[in-house]
């Protein structure tokens, strides 16, 4: 049985997808605070990873954005 395909997001993808800055996505990652994997030179993010990371931090994302105004 397969739930179908897992949605894969690059960095820029995930950054459009969650409204915050590249550099502030490529820090959460580099430090594992945020779930994805480092393919060679590439960060890649499943997009149910992200969504439940969200549903247990969604102080983090907003503390990134007061932060960036």
């Amino acid at each position: 049985m397969t739930s179908g395909p897992v949605e894969v997001m690059s960095i820029d993808e995930l950054a459009e997808y969650l409204k915050i800055s590249r550099s502030t996505l490529y820090k959460l990652a580099q430090e594992g605070g945020l779930p994805g994997q480092n393919v060679g030179r590439r960060w890649r993010f499943h997009k149910g990873a992200i969504d439940d990371w969200l549903g247990q931090h969604p102080q983090h994302l907003d503390e990134k954005r007061e932060a960036k105004e």
